[in-house]
């Protein structure tokens, strides 16, 4: 499949041919804002600051698409030469057998093969290219939401990406940026808005908690000691209400929902915290087995 935008055809640059993905590899961007009141959530970079790092380096706006590859593995081969940087998590990047930079631009010459390994700490690594992938949008976004489906499919082997003409000039040889831990993950949450549902708001923050393998772009999914609802709530029930990227939920069952970039627009269970927005880029980095903490401020 070529992925390619609609309307009067681009003037392309270079393209890049995709032989390997991985776990999955998506496009993404900063995703669909304004939308919720039609049942269309945000989607996007699910490292907002890693995306936004890659398109600073190469001297570009933020309105250009980049591949974000969960847990590494993705492999293309350039068809014509293009600027690329790899920024989020560290994984290992060779071309040609060659290693390559990570948060450093670097040109990808023409007929030449960059392979990504699984980071080693991490989850999720973002190749930007100068000019941008040259892909129709859909609502706006380039974004995929694997909730929805809205956006591009999942890139597949065979795919070919359209590279359009350089815009910009790179600025930076290479951002000293600190890798995602591979220990501890500590997140700021504030209590609420629904913190009262709980027999006891504080445990959320008094236990260390393991990132489920169930978890993915839609929410982190923590296992722990299961919290109890509040027993004046328990015949309640609780109306669909908005909720917000980072926003923390505990179902029924006690262990509670870390919502990230592909979160639905409603939920109906209570939302007891949510992450400060600075901290959910790192929750998005956080691998299945690691082991995080909330740390609870007032609201």
């Amino acid at each position: 499949m070529t992925v390619t935008s609609g309307g009067p055809a681009p003037a392309l640059h270079a393209e890049l041919e995709v032989l390997e993905t991985g776990p999955l590899s998506l496009l993404q961007d900063l995703g669909r804002p304004g939308l919720a009141a039609y049942g269309v959530g945000r989607s996007g970079a699910a490292d907002r600051g890693a995306f936004l790092l890659g398109a600073r380096l190469l001297g570009q706006g933020p309105g250009h698409a980049a591949v974000e590859v969960t847990h590494g593995g993705l492999v293309m081969r350039a068809r014509g030469s293009v600027t690329v940087v790899l920024t989020g998590a560290p994984a290992p990047a060779s071309v040609d057998g060659r290693p390559a930079p990570h948060a450093a631009p670097f040109l990808l010459r023409a007929g030449q093969t960059l392979r990504l390994g699984p980071p080693v700490a991490g989850l999720r690594t973002y190749l930007s290219v100068r000019g941008g992938f040259a892909v129709e949008p859909v609502l706006g976004s380039r974004s995929t939401d694997i909730l929805s489906g809205i956006g591009p499919p999942p890139l597949r082997p065979g795919d070919v990406l359209p590279v359009e003409p350089p815009v910009g000039e790179p600025t930076v040889d290479v951002a000293p940026v600190a890798p995602p831990t591979d220990g501890l993950v500590v997140l700021q949450a504030v209590l609420g808005p629904r913190a009262d549902w709980l027999a006891d708001p504080t445990a959320l923050g008094e236990q260390t908690w393991t990132v489920s393998s169930r978890s993915d772009r839609v929410g982190l999914r923590l296992e722990g000691t299961a919290l109890a609802w509040h027993p004046d709530r328990a015949d309640d029930e609780l109306p669909s209400e908005g909720v917000v990227r980072g926003a923390v939920q505990v179902p029924a069952g006690g262990q509670p929902v870390l919502f990230l970039a592909d979160h639905p627009v409603t939920g109906g269970y209570p939302v007891v915290a949510v992450v400060v927005e600075t901290d959910v880029d790192r929750a998005a980095q956080a691998v299945p087995g690691q082991q995080l903490r909330l740390r609870l401020q007032p609201p």
